[in-house]
């Protein structure tokens, strides 16, 4: 039975409802709808310009209608006049086949036509940084190694309790906080879910994080290397197959390697068959390429991978295998579309079910020391536009992610790179200005 806003708003005192949909770029967009109005706005949806928002329109575009998904409305703990609810992009009638949260929800009727269903869990880091974007706001968290440091966490104290009582009220099972292997750095670990429930949580979290932050006289960012000499922000993703009724774990065999089925090595076999397109997508950001690419931080590892390879419980590779029953995908950083994160890893995974795609022997050695051994080892992209130029030439991925939404996510990607380039940096000026 699907709820009521009307209802809900009455029996809750909310005053209004974000109308929130996420563009291309992982921008989370919103209407702000009065109580009085929703009733009405359930039904049609809000309407938007698409031209307005990052996606690919233009202003010759009719309007686009955002309706709201009940089931995932969540009243904010800190301002509970307002309740946020997620959304689906229409136009003319008809989903928009570019927006995010659509191609999630598209493939993953694809892969329960096959019996699959996705869950999946996420690491979100962030920094916790001054108001106005310059500096740690924590002067004392100078450590090399500050990973765990329970002073720094303690002098944070405030913010973190409040974001992790905030997921506890909201029914999201938080079980762990940390300070991470940066300075100034974070990550809150919450209970897995199938795979669309968890983007809708990973978007929701990012908005409350910044929000809560901010409540504080703080800055958070996800941004995946703030700080050129500190670990960058990682947003690693669990991943298991699970029958439609959620009950057996398809990827877990107590007779398999490292515990795990055939069917969940082939899904690796597609997520290192795809490693340099998926990319793209985990990783969608100029800045992205500094934290899989960097030398090593101030702590002596950059905590993420450089080569398409996989391992057992090693944080060196791309892929890791931590666990019987899941794997853990390091590739992608604080910048992933949680809706499009999600769906590309799907997408990859299927492929490599669908095909049978073998990873090959598992690597058992120190990437960051030992990988220039492994002479057939595929590199991940150097920059943004390699990344994108190898997912245009994936058709696997560009045929499951969608036509439309491929063309639109390339080129509004390829004008970031393109403004990037334009782009003239102190670093250039003082090492060519003398030419």
């Amino acid at each position: 039975m699907t709820l009521d806003l009307a209802q809900y708003a009455k029996e809750r005192n909310v005053k209004y409802f974000l109308f929130n949909f996420t563009d291309l770029f992982g921008t989370q967009r919103a209407k702000l709808v009065p109580a009085a109005a929703v009733a009405g706005m359930q039904k049609s949806g809000a309407g938007f310009a698409g031209f307005a928002a990052w996606l690919n329109f233009t202003p010759a575009h009719p309007d686009m209608f955002v309706k709201p998904d009940p089931a995932t409305v969540i009243q904010l703990p800190w301002k509970p006049d307002v309740a946020w609810v997620a959304g689906d992009c229409w136009m003319d009638g008809k989903p928009v086949e570019q927006a995010p949260r659509n191609v999630l929800k598209r493939l993953m009727r694809t892969s329960a036509d096959k019996g699959m269903l996705m869950k999946s869990g996420v690491e979100p880091e962030f920094h916790l940084i001054s108001a106005d974007g310059n500096s740690l706001s924590d002067d004392r968290d100078t450590q090399e190694k500050p990973c765990y440091d329970q002073s720094a966490v303690m002098r944070r104290y405030d913010v973190i309790a409040d974001i992790c009582d905030t997921m506890t009220q909201l029914g999201w099972g938080p079980y762990q906080n940390d300070h991470e292997d940066a300075n100034g750095q974070f990550e809150i670990n919450w209970d897995f879910a199938d795979a669309l429930t968890t983007a809708d949580q990973l978007a929701f979290f990012k908005f409350m994080v910044k929000s809560i932050a901010e409540n504080h006289g703080l800055r958070a960012t996800f941004m995946p290397k703030p700080f050129s000499h500190l670990t960058g922000n990682g947003c690693h993703v669990h991943v298991s197959i699970w029958s439609n009724d959620g009950k057996t774990n398809r990827f877990s065999d107590d007779k398999g390697e490292l515990g795990l089925s055939g069917e969940a090595y082939h899904f690796i076999g597609g997520l290192l068959q795809h490693g340099e397109a998926l990319a793209a997508i985990t990783n969608p950001t100029v800045n992205s390429y500094k934290r899989i690419n960097a030398p090593p931080t101030l702590s002596g590892a950059t905590w993420s991978p450089s080569s398409i390879t996989f391992g057992g419980n090693n944080r060196t590779h791309m892929i890791r295998i931590p666990d019987d029953g899941r794997i853990e995908l390091r590739l992608p950083d604080g910048a992933a579309n949680p809706y499009l994160l999600m769906a590309v890893i799907l997408a990859a995974g299927m492929d490599g079910v669908d095909n049978a795609l073998t990873p090959g022997e598992r690597l058992d050695i120190d990437m960051y020391s030992e990988g220039h051994r492994v002479a057939d080892a595929k590199k991940l992209p150097l920059n943004l536009l390699d990344a994108i130029r190898h997912y245009e030439k994936d058709r696997v991925l560009c045929t499951a992610l969608g036509s439309e939404f491929s063309e639109a996510y390339c080129k509004l990607k390829r004008n970031d790179w393109n403004k990037f380039s334009q782009t003239l940096t102190e670093w250039e000026r003082e090492n060519t200005l003398d030419c």
